[in-house]
């Protein structure tokens, strides 16, 4: 969210970020359920900047859900180059996977002392886990944008979204129960993991992350391609065998 000196869009930024910090690369007590019902169908007739499939969130309440949706929407836009996280499904993905281990800390060591001001050397200090970062951080987030705008977050427009989405992310904004900050890493990371994961965990619907990077998906090799220094010819494949 921060301003580039280059004046690169919120997209470029996006880009240059994912070779050092891939959203692939998602740990395995971040693995969303999986769903039965098949969606190939559907995804494959999406065009490229259509809506991502009707979803009721199951863990989020309406006002929460609303937060997401319209969070996601500026931090990764639909712009001339596809679709955005909205269009990818991510908001899907992230009530997903508040249903998962990940959401509950069930893999985590969540034994005291917990000291914050250490986080930077030894990485993540507080006592709570995903879903009580994003209740609380929803709600923290809805009030101060009362206080500030005089409406929650979901109801401002484009710009005033931006400005306290920039506004979370420096710190600058004061939550009481958990640093304005750390919630605005786990949304920014469940993001991007939204729209980079295999769509089975109801993000990157119609592959639209993949198709941006030209990443390959699950198909079974393409390590002659590696070294070749040309672009890869043919489209992503998920792990259900759906195709761009």
């Amino acid at each position: 969210m921060s301003e580039q000196k280059n004046g690169q869009s919120r997209r470029d930024f996006l880009l240059k970020t994912i070779a050092i910090a891939p959203a692939m690369a998602v740990g395995t007590a971040g693995i969303g359920a999986l769903e039965s019902r098949s969606v190939l169908a559907a995804d494959s007739t999406r065009s490229a900047h259509s809506q991502a499939r009707d979803y009721q969130p199951s863990w989020f309440t309406a006002e929460e859900f609303a937060f997401i949706t319209a969070a996601v929407t500026q931090l990764i836009p639909k712009d001339e180059r596809g679709p955005g996280a909205l269009e990818a499904g991510v908001p899907e993905y992230i009530d997903r996977q508040m249903n998962t281990p990940y959401a509950t800390g069930a893999n985590w060591y969540m034994q005291g002392p917990f000291t914050p001001d250490v986080d930077k050397a030894f990485g993540y200090q507080l006592p709570l886990v995903p879903q009580q970062i994003y209740r609380l951080g929803i709600a923290e987030a809805n009030h101060q944008s009362q206080q500030q705008y005089g409406k929650i977050f979901a109801d401002l427009n484009a710009a005033q979204q931006v400005e306290f989405l920039k506004s979370l992310e420096s710190g600058k904004v004061n939550f009481q129960q958990l640093p304005s900050k750390t919630f605005f890493s786990f949304l920014l990371q469940n993001t991007r993991e939204g729209f980079f994961s295999d769509p089975i965990h109801g993000g990157n619907q119609g592959l639209v992350g993949w198709k941006l990077i030209n990443f390959p998906g699950a198909r079974a090799d393409f390590m002659d391609w590696v070294e070749r220094g040309e672009r890869y010819p043919l489209p992503p494949v998920s792990i259900r065998g759906e195709r761009s």
